[in-house]
């Protein structure tokens, strides 16, 4: 087959004219509340938390843009601090199966927030950042922790809780915060910690 000398120089002009594509923002702003996957029953919070992030092309995270890493990020924040401000207090005040209902959905809210984490840093690390990876491993191992006592509980009720907060707003200096990114891993750990003893009393 044969091409014409201006069919080549086309193609190649075109090749080169061609702009390199920036990594579009896919998430957009939302609330915890629309988000959320606490409800309904244990069982599947790993489905329902990538299930949220299904616009993004999870099975290839260098896509992921950097305006929607951090709104993973924001999503991390918000259900820690969903954890903190509303299920820990309702799950302290709370017996029984009420108690109970509510712990399975602090655990699947556990999930949404780490299944976030985990998405951004494998973007990060598919673009090339080699230093998030003993991150991701740790985050990776918590968030399985997860997954497996919200299997473990399959089937039964699973209380949540509203909470007023926006997520991907127009002001994303909580989402870039690094001290706030901090502060979310030692309250990631100190829950760790409380859901083993959690565990244990039962």
């Amino acid at each position: 087959m044969h091409f014409s000398a201006i069919t080549v120089l086309s193609l190649t002009a075109l090749s080169v004219a061609a702009p390199i594509t920036k990594r579009q923002s896919i998430l957009g702003s939302t609330t915890y509340d629309a988000i959320s996957i606490s409800g309904g029953t244990a069982g599947n919070a790993q489905k329902e938390a990538l299930a949220v992030f299904s616009s993004l092309d999870t099975a290839n995270p260098e896509n992921i843009s950097a305006e929607d890493q951090d709104i993973l990020n924001e999503v991390n924040q918000v259900a820690n601090d969903a954890e903190k401000e509303a299920f820990n207090p309702a799950i302290a005040a709370a017996t029984g199966e009420e108690a109970d209902a509510l712990q399975r959905g602090k655990i699947k809210n556990k999930v949404l927030k780490l299944q976030a984490t985990v998405l951004k840093l494998q973007a990060q690390q598919a673009q090339g950042d080699a230093s998030v990876a003993a991150k991701l491993e740790e985050e990776q191992t918590k968030l399985q922790n997860n997954i497996d006592q919200d299997v473990a509980e399959a089937g039964a009720a699973s209380t949540a809780l509203p909470f007023d907060a926006t997520i991907g707003s127009a002001d994303d200096e909580a989402a870039t915060d690094d001290e706030a990114d901090d502060e979310a891993t030692a309250d990631d750990e100190a829950d760790d910690e409380a859901t083993a003893d959690d565990e244990a009393d039962d």
